[in-house]
């Protein structure tokens, strides 16, 4: 299953600006730019990209874990913040921490917290990712 998008950069990196688009049509022309990616300027930027995808992508298997398990997760909510840091000789995705909301009724939270950490090591975007990934979960049985 392959999955596409682009990024077109018009310029230096600094003065310069890029649209990002996604295959699908969920994004066409996504705008970015240096102050979008490095300072606050309102706008999209690649991390923030790969959080929001990192976020579905735990959101989705945490609560087929817990389905493989025999629960019913009412709702698997999850943040993510990924983080720009220098690494070796440039800059990566360092480090990304995850925020999830489970509400999992009539589950045994212990069991949820185990099957959280399984979803957070096997799903495809942390598999991908070199980055340090945490996880705080809240838990509703």
């Amino acid at each position: 299953m392959d999955r596409t998008a682009s990024a077109e950069w018009f310029g230096d990196l600094a003065s310069g600006n890029g649209s990002m688009t996604g295959s699908s049509g969920a994004f066409s022309e996504l705008p970015f730019s240096f102050r979008t990616r490095f300072e606050d300027e309102p706008g999209t930027n690649p991390e923030e990209l790969v959080a929001a995808a990192h976020a579905g992508c735990f959101s989705m298997a945490f609560s087929n874990e817990l389905a493989k398990a025999g629960l019913s997760p009412e709702s698997v909510k999850t943040t993510a913040i990924a983080t720009l840091g220098p690494k070796g000789d440039g800059f990566a995705i360092t480090q990304i921490k995850l925020s999830s909301a489970a509400k999992v009724p009539g589950a045994d939270e212990a069991k949820v917290r185990e099957i959280a950490e399984l979803a957070k090591a096997g799903c495809p975007i942390s598999r991908s990712l070199s980055a340090d990934i945490s996880l705080d979960l809240t838990v509703e049985v």
